[in-house]
């Protein structure tokens, strides 16, 4: 099994990371809901032109959204990656592979910036900041990139060992 493994560890590291950031984010809204929502009143109280009577529920869903995301992200990566696992891709192209579609959990982490940025630049403003879209053009292109060489594999049978 340990060989199977070796492969694709990169991404698979980068899955399991994103699975426990998501699940870490969950417990935390549990634990302290009130912590966030005191933070989102302070920053909408320091900055109160940017913003209007639905940014404080709006800046509150950005941040459940990099919970919703990042699990979700995680769960379907996990499976494209086994995919790349038992597949007869060559060992290098399994690494890139994995490591590509594991780059996806980087999407959860651009709404966790919008969240933080969210109070100080309004959400319209943090929604179009570089820090957001960085993690969006990097965890989105990623991914599309691992998944093309899986399906290049699977559908032509290319980089086949």
């Amino acid at each position: 099994m340990n060989n199977v493994l070796k492969n694709i560890r990169p991404g698979l590291a980068l899955i399991i990371l994103t699975l426990l950031f998501g699940v870490v984010l969950g417990i935390s809204f549990g634990l302290n809901e009130d912590g966030y929502q005191k933070w989102i009143d302070a920053g909408i109280a320091a900055h109160p032109t940017l913003h209007d009577e639905h940014s404080k529920e709006e800046i509150w869903r950005f941040v459940q959204r990099a919970h919703f995301h990042a699990t979700g992200i995680a769960a379907f990566s996990l499976g494209l990656i086994l995919v790349v696992a038992l597949s007869g891709l060559r060992a290098g192209m399994k690494k890139i592979s994995s490591a590509l579609i594991g780059l996806a959990g980087l999407y959860p982490l651009s709404w966790l910036s919008i969240f933080m940025l969210a109070p100080s630049m309004g959400p319209d403003g943090a929604e179009h900041a570089l820090l957001p879209q960085m993690f969006v053009l990097v965890g989105v292109g990623g991914l599309l990139c691992g998944l093309v060489i899986l399906a290049l594999h699977l559908l032509f049978g290319l980089w086949t060992e």
